[in-house]
């Protein structure tokens, strides 16, 4: 088990990890206190160097590839949950700290999202078929964190109140002109269309772009909703207001200044904006190896102080804050539920080893929200001071009257 086992012996702090290896032997670390009990074996000498070394990928690697599997009802949601309990002994261990820091220093070379690139790496994800994201997104395809309540809301509940509270925030009236940076299936711009607003929504995913167009259609305002599709940086025109929901994430570090100077250019001198991204409430930091690999290529989870450096940097007022903590969580717990649910008909579209890998996906991103440093912040950025209402109740009032 070495060099495995000298990693394994710093990590387990919280609850008890016992790992069957190759030749049959038994291996536990933790005590067991204090969290899961997992039991999971090996299949592959290689890993005992290959987790040592990078465990956030390998382990991955090597449950997609069935070198690591589960036993007595333990499962891959276990061990990232163990995983998650002790991030911080991991963190520490010197090896690891190695690692961290070369991510770090290559971490702009990661993100290279120059146009071209940038929509190659948006298409690996959103281009899958439609029909895997209706096995656990909400009717209306919403991909992004919903609004809870309460955490026992429905997800259709959850993402209905996000975009109630999106167009409060727009303070959306008839007639308005809006660009959507980032529009996936549609569901904002339909609901944007339904105030009286004239949307623009601009898309990298031909797949997505023809579901929004369809949907619209059938929500009777396909006439008030033009998609397009480009890259942001393609775009040009004045607009009312501005709105991008979990496009911030791919836009990588070396273009936040880029980003947020076409979100002023596009806005008229009294339009502003609501930008809606996942975000870190530590430094800056990087992007895991397996999301960077396999699920989002390109993509990073800003931080506040980069984030409104680049807001500084390009004249932006940061007119109005706000930070959802947990309600990212209770999203990708109904996701992972409703894909486990799900999971068979996954396997028919794609494969076991694709299934596999959106569970380890799913998991860990549930995970970062719950255990971790992962956060979603909204913003409303203007070009003038006077933009938008220097009293937040107008954001209250708006939601109030939709509910009603």
């Amino acid at each position: 088990m070495w060099p495995l086992s000298n990693l394994l012996k710093t990590f387990v702090k919280k609850g008890r990890l016992t790992v069957f290896d190759v030749d049959g032997s038994e291996h536990i670390f933790g005590s067991g206190e204090e969290g899961l009990a997992v039991v999971m074996r090996l299949h592959d000498k290689s890993l005992h160097w290959k987790l040592f070394l990078n465990p956030e990928l390998q382990a991955a690697e090597a449950y997609m590839d069935g070198g690591l599997t589960f036993e007595d009802g333990s499962g891959c949601y276990d061990l990232l949950s163990l995983f998650s309990e002790n991030r911080g002994p991991l963190a520490s261990h010197k090896v690891q700290g190695a690692l961290r820091r070369g991510w770090r220093a290559m971490r702009r070379r990661q993100q290279m999202n120059d146009v071209d690139n940038a929509k190659l790496q948006a298409r690996h994800h959103y281009d899958l078929s439609t029909e895997l994201y209706e096995l656990f997104l909400d009717d209306d395809l919403n991909y992004s964190c919903g609004f809870y309540r309460s955490p026992n809301d429905t997800l259709e509940q959850a993402q209905q109140a996000k975009l109630n509270r999106a167009t409060a925030k727009l303070g959306i009236k008839p007639g308005m002109t809006v660009v959507e940076i980032g529009g996936g299936w549609g569901s904002l711009a339909i609901r944007l269309a339904q105030e009286g607003a004239q949307v623009t929504s601009i898309n990298v995913s031909p797949e997505q772009i023809a579901i929004a167009r369809k949907k619209a259609s059938d929500a009777g305002v396909a006439k008030n909703i033009e998609f397009v599709q480009k890259d942001y940086r393609e775009l040009s025109g004045k607009f009312d207001r501005a709105v991008s929901v979990g496009m911030m994430e791919h836009v990588g570090i070396g273009h936040f200044d880029e980003y947020f100077g076409k979100v002023r250019d596009l806005l008229k001198p009294d339009g502003y904006a609501f930008i809606h991204s996942i975000g870190r409430m530590t430094q800056p930091g990087t992007t895991g190896p397996f999301f960077r690999k396999y699920i989002f290529p390109g993509g990073y989870v800003p931080a506040l102080s980069e984030t409104f450096e680049a807001t500084e940097r390009q004249g932006l007022w940061v007119a109005d804050m706000e930070v959802l903590r947990l309600h990212y969580y209770y999203t990708l717990r109904d996701w992972r539920t409703r894909f486990t649910a799900n999971r068979d008909k996954a396997a028919k579209l794609y494969d076991e080893r694709f299934c596999r890998m959106w569970e380890f996906y799913l998991g860990a991103a549930e995970l970062g929200f719950l255990h971790g440093s992962n956060m979603v912040f909204q913003l409303l950025l203007s070009p003038q001071m006077d933009a938008v209402p220097v009293d937040r109740n107008f954001i209250v009032d708006a939601e109030r009257k939709m509910r009603r």
